[in-house]
């Protein structure tokens, strides 16, 4: 049952984080590395796993919200989509190779979304990007508990 809650917790944190929720996943998956109960293989799993579809949902919400980009409620100027948009069109899918930075990653997800990026190509860069932060993060825990 404890694993299924550490499991469950990271999970959450992940997926969270990938949104535009202010959440640090890699918290999380640290206090479990140094706990050490859970295989290191699983964790990274499941936080790369969570950390991605949180990411997706925001790609997913892109599809739909730009049709209300004219409301008075919307949350972007339409000055700062069109400027988003030309910079995800100048620097492309690619731009998608930094969703794990804090800031500036579910922004794009987002971007990504309304500019229709194929979910194909979306999910195999992003997997990369969070995959490869969950993993250094890691690497660089475990060195110094080691």
């Amino acid at each position: 049952m404890a694993d299924l809650l550490a499991y469950g917790g990271l999970f959450t944190a992940a997926f969270l984080a990938a949104t535009i929720l202010p959440l640090q996943s890699e918290a999380v998956l640290a206090g479990l590395l140094i706990a050490g109960r859970q295989p290191v293989s699983i964790l990274l799993l499941v936080a790369s796993i969570g950390n991605v579809l949180g990411s997706t949902t925001n790609w997913w919400l892109g599809l739909f919200v730009e049709r209300f980009h004219d409301r008075k409620w919307f949350p972007v100027k339409a000055e700062e989509l069109k400027r988003a948009e030309k910079w995800y069109h100048r620097y492309g899918r690619w731009s998608l190779l930094l969703s794990w930075v804090p800031v500036i990653g579910d922004p794009l997800t987002v971007i990504a979304g309304i500019l229709r990026e194929p979910l194909w190509s979306f999910i195999a860069i992003v997997s990369f990007a969070k995959t490869a932060r969950y993993l250094v993060v890691t690497a660089l825990l475990l060195k110094w508990i080691n």
